[in-house]
């Protein structure tokens, strides 16, 4: 590696950028996720830094730009949009030791953007070291339809609950414990949209002094889908297909579809209201798909009742976006 991957932390620091105009908002728009102290260094902001400004998460640097104004700072993104002006403004952040990063010119970086997935506290970064910046846009791109858009709300339930699981669990528990938070029933029932029902069953385990010793609860997953391209399916929809056992589809769902499927999930033609293997797979404990082209609550109600009648976890997934 050319560049070690790491994380700055900005809690109570200045992050600098140099520039008013789109290249600079561009940067803002990546520096404001964190709690940085955003200084905006340019004779004159655009409305979307602005509008920044005025919110109270940036303040304006309209005098002249010194290496005292780099001085301390975490670090620096000089997009002003005039390669000479960018050029001097990188010697005077050097000058303070500042790690600086200079929009479109990697040979005047120290540190360069990745392409992130975000959920909070959960960051993914990807770089390829800029030799293919494309290629880190279609890996996050993959990564975003793995992980679930509020996974970091369960790791910053997990971050708060540590005190309690270091009291109530053994050490040498810990780590199944953790495993069976992330993996199985509590990561499945907030997902689900169930974060009051996932907290409970880690607030329970935690209170009997660890992960339960039991099978796995099976669920069903009624997914709308039908003959059209994969690339309109939902990203929940993707998550179900790639954590399922056994998938259950009507004849009219798309190959496409099929192959976004883990590759050792068992697969079985059934029409709606043909519920009797799913029902049985979920029953033993599988996590169960039920692709169904149309309006899945109305062609399988019947199936969602009899599951929800045998205690089997249903959740209805939108399929196509």
């Amino acid at each position: 590696m050319k560049s070690f991957p790491m994380f700055i932390r900005t809690t109570g620091r200045r992050v600098v950028i140099a520039g008013g105009g789109e290249q600079a908002a561009q940067k803002s728009r990546l520096i404001a996720r964190t709690d940085a102290q955003i200084v905006l260094a340019a004779p004159a902001l655009d409305d979307e830094l602005e509008a920044l400004v005025a919110a109270g998460r940036a303040r304006p640097h309209t005098g002249p730009i010194t290496p005292a104004l780099f001085e301390g700072a975490a670090m620096a993104f000089i997009a002003s949009g005039c390669p000479g002006v960018d050029s001097c403004l990188q010697v005077l952040a050097a000058a303070a030791r500042c790690p600086v990063n200079v929009v479109d010119r990697p040979d005047l970086c120290d540190i360069t953007t990745p392409s992130l997935v975000d959920r909070d506290p959960v960051v993914v970064a990807i770089g390829t070291e800029g030799a293919a910046p494309v290629l880190a846009r279609q890996i996050k791109t993959g990564l975003e339809t793995v992980l679930a858009p509020d996974l970091g709300g369960l790791a910053a339930l997990a971050r708060d609950l540590r005190g309690a699981v270091a009291a109530r669990v053994e050490k040498d528990a810990r780590r199944a414990f953790w495993a069976w938070v992330f993996a199985e029933a509590p990561r499945k029932a907030w997902e689900r949209g169930d974060q009051a029902g996932g907290r409970a069953l880690i607030e329970a385990a935690i209170a009997a002094g660890g992960a339960p010793d039991r099978a796995q609860a099976g669920a069903i997953a009624f997914v709308g889908a039908g003959p059209g391209p994969r690339d309109l399916v939902t990203l929940r929809a993707v998550a179900r297909l790639q954590e399922a056992d056994a998938i259950f589809h009507a004849p009219e769902v798309s190959a496409e579809v099929l192959e976004l499927a883990r590759r050792d999930a068992e697969r079985e033609l059934a029409a709606p209201g043909d519920a009797a293997a799913a029902l049985e797979a979920a029953s033993e404990g599988a996590q169960v798909v039920r692709l169904v082209p149309g309006d899945v609550e109305a062609l399988c109600a019947a199936e969602i009742a009899a599951a929800r009648a045998a205690g089997i976890a249903v959740e209805i997934v939108p399929g196509l976006g």
